[in-house]
């Protein structure tokens, strides 16, 4: 599943970023690879949403999150 498919409050964690490179190179950069444990925090009304990744929170648009594969899930 992709993690623009994830519910609000669901933990996963990462297994491919499937994106245009230099995007995918940034969030690299900033700590989502492979593995990394994602938090979904909100979702907002124009498909963006709110992620915790490694202390940090990164608001992300559809587009992109709509590239990266995740597993797991659930409330946590």
């Amino acid at each position: 599943m992709t993690l623009y498919e994830g519910q609000v409050g669901g933990q996963y964690f990462v297994e491919d970023i499937g994106i245009e490179q230099g995007i995918s190179r940034r969030l690299q950069a900033l700590g989502l690879i492979e593995g990394t444990k994602v938090k979904m925090l909100n979702r907002k009304r124009n498909g963006s949403l709110i992620i915790y990744v490694r202390g940090t929170r990164l608001a992300l648009g559809k587009h992109i999150t709509s590239g990266i594969v995740v597993k797991g899930g659930g409330n946590r």
